[in-house]
């Protein structure tokens, strides 16, 4: 996640935070390289002081919380002595006093760090660290379907060779980005992916755009033959798709309607032939 995507992610983890912890200041940034992180994003501050700020691994307590990869809380800002202190300056011009940062840990990797703040030195309870830690959770687990996405945009781009075995790996790829898309609040990026599973299937069965017009699927039935394309059970496919296994059942008996098929796999077979699945 990088620039405008980056950006969209962190200001809406800060207002989460500020709204389910009730600390009025909140701010963070993603990690550029692998010791230093930028305060990219500030909500509820007084000043921009902060921002632009490069934390270092050690350094101060985001640097302590990078370095942990853990929580740490202070209640009292400028008179802690179990952190480094190069960042008081802009912490004072701001007014801060007790202060928490949670990294974001994706595959015991720190990506990012949000800090939560108050202007008054109070302890920072249990339920408020727990908030925080949610939010967190959150980013990681953004950052993990944009790295599975951009992990199979890079497989999909690459020419679909001929076989049986490349073509389990188009229909298993594009089983995974039909999956992931609807995960993606990035309206171009989603809008990339389903692009890119429409030219899966056109690459994996010749005269596709010719047979396409026949057969008009929505996105969920197709979502749904794509996993039973896989070999998916129902249950499977619902769990994938983040959807009840009622629901996989009504798109999937509406897709067999559309296309005239009396099984499941007569299905599968016909949105292929269609050129709608790989």
């Amino acid at each position: 996640m990088s620039g405008p995507d980056e950006a969209v992610e962190m200001r809406s983890a800060l207002l989460r935070l500020r709204r389910t912890t009730g600390l009025p200041v909140a701010f963070g940034g993603l990690l550029h390289d692998a010791r230093r992180l930028r305060i990219a994003e500030l909500n509820g501050t007084a000043t921009s002081a902060l921002r632009g700020l490069a934390i270092c691994a050690g350094n101060g307590l985001g640097g302590k919380s990078m370095a942990l990869a853990r929580p740490c809380a202070v209640t009292d800002y400028p008179s802690a002595r179990h952190i480094s202190h190069e960042y008081d300056a802009a912490v004072a011009a701001e007014g801060l006093r007790s202060v928490v940062a949670v990294p974001v840990v994706v595959r015991r990797r720190v990506r990012g760090l949000l800090y939560g703040a108050l202007r008054t030195p109070v302890p920072l309870g249990e339920r408020t660290l727990g908030a925080a830690l949610a939010v967190a959770r959150d980013v990681e687990q953004t950052l993990v379907v944009r790295d599975e996405v951009q992990r199979l945009l890079v497989v999909a781009r690459e020419p679909v060779a001929r076989g049986t075995g490349a073509l389990e790996v188009v229909r298993e790829v594009h089983g995974e980005l039909r999956a992931l898309a609807p995960r993606i609040a990035d309206e171009e990026l989603r809008a990339e992916l389903l692009a890119v599973c429409g030219r899966l299937a056109a690459a994996a069965s010749p005269g596709a755009a010719d047979r396409a017009h026949r057969v008009t699927l929505a996105p969920r039935e197709l979502d749904v033959l794509a996993c039973l394309a896989e070999g998916a059970t129902n249950a499977t496919a619902a769990d994938r798709l983040g959807l009840k296994p009622e629901t996989v059942k009504g798109y999937l008996r509406s897709a067999m309607r559309k296309l005239g098929a009396h099984t499941r796999m007569e299905a599968v077979v016909a949105a292929q032939r269609a050129g709608l699945l790989p």
